[in-house]
């Protein structure tokens, strides 16, 4: 008996050992850029469909609602698929995760531009499936709401997120349930209270999608500027509060298995 479950070990830690040089090996950067693409398609699917749908139904999508099914949706893409491409799903995040070392500047152009790739198709679903409805879930500044309060907002609040992804992934790592957790809630969180200010964006590619596909970017630059900015901000904090980046981290970030 003894002998037959070391077997069984040794076969599992062959195979362990088998796959994770096959699956780091520079030729499978498509997939982890295949994982970001339908990961940034699926969040943004969920953060500017939910405007969508609400102007659809004629509010049947309460404000609430709207906030918290992005956050819902990303747990869920950072369970599965976090362990194949880090689930960064945000320029900014992956920025972030660069200007922290940990993760490569070579695959910086890839990811970013996975990520529009995805968010550009979601808004053009949407667009192909409900037409212009709710400015395609666009993230302006609210009624009477300047764009220097929006630009500030969007700054604090992707500090925020940031300096809570690279928390959790320095530690627990950001493809374990409490990054999910983490992650999520803060999604949710800035929403309820800040959505009403500057739509609570957080995301370069999440606002910049539909401002192309319905032609109007005059304030795009609120949501390119304030998160780039949010998330030098954040590791200038993370390198305060924890030093030097860790192991740990750069295995959340590259998205490796272990």
């Amino acid at each position: 008996m003894h002998t037959k479950q070391t077997e069984t070990t040794s076969q599992h830690r062959m195979l362990h050992a088998s796959a994770i040089p096959d699956f780091l090996e520079s030729a499978h950067e498509l997939r982890r850029l295949f994982a970001e693409t339908w990961g940034t398609f699926l969040l943004v699917t969920v953060a500017a469909g939910a405007a969508v749908v609400g102007a659809q139904s004629g509010g049947a999508i309460t404000l609430g609602m709207k906030v918290v099914a992005p956050g819902l949706m990303v747990m869920a893409i950072i369970y599965f698929m976090g362990a194949v491409s880090g689930a960064h799903l945000n320029p900014a995040v992956t920025l972030a995760f660069a200007l922290r070392r940990n993760f490569p500047w070579s695959r910086v152009p890839g990811y970013i531009m996975a990520q529009f790739i995805g968010s550009i198709a979601a808004v053009s679903f949407l667009r192909a499936m409900f037409g212009v409805q709710g400015l395609l879930g666009a993230t302006i500044p609210g009624p009477g709401v300047s764009a220097t309060t929006a630009l500030i907002m969007e700054v604090l609040l992707t500090t925020g997120l940031v300096s809570t992804i690279l928390g959790t992934a320095s530690g627990a790592r950001n493809i374990g349930s409490n990054g999910a957790l983490a992650v999520g809630g803060y999604v949710v969180l800035s929403g309820l209270w800040a959505a009403p200010i500057s739509g609570a964006s957080m995301n370069p590619v999440r606002s910049f999608a539909p401002d192309l596909i319905r032609g109007d970017m005059s304030t795009t630059w609120i949501f390119i500027v304030g998160p780039v900015l949010g998330a030098i901000i954040a590791v200038g904090f993370e390198w305060i509060l924890k030093g030097r980046p860790t192991a740990a981290g750069t295995l959340a970030a590259r998205g490796d298995l272990e």
